[in-house]
């Protein structure tokens, strides 16, 4: 069987201190990393009750993604910042 290529959701990322507090330590991929912070929105309730697809941002997570609501779409880009 062919050897899979390593694409960047599989290679392990160093996580910032911020996103650290929202999903634990790293290194972690790219799929792990969005996994988490998913698991945080859903278990502190952070989805927008009328719109699921706008994130309510608590203070842990808005030190990552801004303080203001944001889009899931959008959401995934301002995470991606705190990636190295």
């Amino acid at each position: 069987m062919a050897e899979k290529k390593n694409n960047a959701l599989q290679k392990p990322v160093t996580v910032s201190g911020d996103l650290e507090g929202v999903i634990g330590k790293g290194p972690m991929t790219r799929a792990q990393v969005t996994a988490k912070v998913w698991e945080y929105i859903k278990a502190n309730n952070l989805q927008d009750s009328k719109d699921k697809r706008m994130i309510n941002p608590d203070a842990k997570l808005g030190s990552v993604i801004g303080k203001d609501q944001i889009s899931m779409f959008k959401m995934t880009a301002a995470v991606s910042k705190h990636l190295s």
